[in-house]
């Protein structure tokens, strides 16, 4: 199993930046990126909160675990 990030397309959904998320949560734009990229392996809650916060969103908008092809 893995974890899916879908957070750009609820950047999409919103019309939010990444730098303007960024800024709302208070972490770089280069974390963003990376964690749009999938390629971070955990997130603290508190910075899940504040992005589920700034997109009007749950964990599970973001966040999806798929099985392993």
């Amino acid at each position: 199993m893995h974890v899916i990030v879908r957070l750009d397309v609820m950047l999409a959904l919103r019309k939010m930046k990444s730098r303007d998320l960024a800024e709302i949560v208070g972490i770089t734009e280069q974390n963003i990126s990376l964690l749009k990229s999938g390629k971070v392996k955990g997130i603290r809650f508190e910075t899940l909160a504040k992005i589920c916060e700034a997109l009007d969103c749950q964990p599970g908008d973001i966040l999806e675990v798929s099985a392993a092809t």
